[in-house]
């Protein structure tokens, strides 16, 4: 892998398969590079202007485990923001005060916009419906992590593929590997953007859209699920219109799926994923959360230049 020392991080896009390949391999050993805290004399800003879980915390504990200090805030509320200062400022602001800033916000292009801002390297952690590349490093890395291999599978993505950006980046991921087919399965109000479907195209994936799991479940090695999000719905009927229209049960996975099946959700989940599913060998979902603890590790160090 080339040095990704200074990079930006906007969407996965940016990064080559073999650049994911070599990261997930440092993913790997990530903990044993952590014992000499390679990172003891950096600083990471948080800077996540919407509420986050999962994301925030797996980044503020990869930068500690590897030595270095972290600073930001978890909501526009205490913070200038809710002066009314920019967030062109915002950002400057703690590109002076951090050697890279991981960047969560409503709106579409904001971790661009920031990137264009500040000197040091930002790290889109969500930004709007669009993109949110470090879910989707993940996200590989935990199939490559259960099966060896990224290429060769056939998946299924399943739920609200318009809005989420989560299985935005997640397809649009598979992109730069040679998966068997992809199958985009949702309501047809919830059908996957169009220039996700092109980007599918000009890399020659193989991808049909259906709208019922029940009809491809067998097929599938990989079923990636994700909420409908009530926050991403430009209008609230249009949300109340889609609610609940999809849910994976462990009855029909038990009866329909391959005994290797494993299934993905970036959490949290809302009624899209039968709790009962937690105690079977199909639930992937846990691993994933944990993993993205090194994998962020490892971005870090080859972003900060350890």
């Amino acid at each position: 892998m080339g040095s990704l020392r200074g990079r930006d991080v906007i969407s996965i896009l940016d990064f080559s398969r073999d650049e994911l390949l070599a990261l997930f391999e440092r993913a790997d050993r990530a903990f044993n590079e952590a014992r000499a805290k390679p990172l003891r004399d950096k600083v990471l800003a948080l800077a996540f202007f919407e509420p986050s879980t999962r994301t925030r915390l797996s980044f503020e504990v990869a930068m500690k485990r590897l030595g270095g200090e972290t600073i930001g805030f978890s909501s526009e509320e205490g913070t200038s923001v809710a002066k009314g200062e920019t967030f062109a400022d915002t950002i400057r602001m703690l590109d002076a005060y951090a050697d890279a800033i991981v960047v969560r916000h409503k709106y579409e292009g904001s971790a661009l916009y920031a990137a264009e801002i500040a000197e040091h390297p930002v790290i889109n952690a969500g930004d709007g419906r669009q993109h949110h590349p470090t879910q989707a490093m993940i996200d590989l890395y935990t199939v490559y992590k259960l099966f060896g291999a990224v290429d060769g599978l056939t998946y299924g993505v399943l739920g609200d593929l318009r809005y989420a950006r989560a299985a935005n980046s997640f397809v649009l991921g598979l992109t730069l590997f040679r998966p068997e087919k992809v199958y985009l399965i949702s309501p047809p109000q919830l059908r996957a953007r169009e220039e996700t479907k092109e980007v599918l195209r000009a890399r020659s994936v193989r991808f049909e859209e259906v709208e019922r799991l029940e009809d491809v479940l067998e097929e599938l090695d990989v079923l990636y699920v994700v909420r409908i999000q009530r926050e991403r719905f430009p209008d609230p009927a249009e949300y109340e219109r889609v609610r609940g229209s999809y849910r994976v049960t462990r009855r029909l996975v038990e009866s329909k799926a391959k005994p290797s099946l494993k299934i993905l959700h970036p959490l949290p989940r809302v009624d899209e994923l039968d709790p009962r599913l937690d105690e079977t060998p199909y639930a992937a979902y846990f691993l994933q959360a944990r993993l993205g603890v090194p994998l962020r590790m490892a971005l870090l160090l080859e972003i900060m230049g350890a």
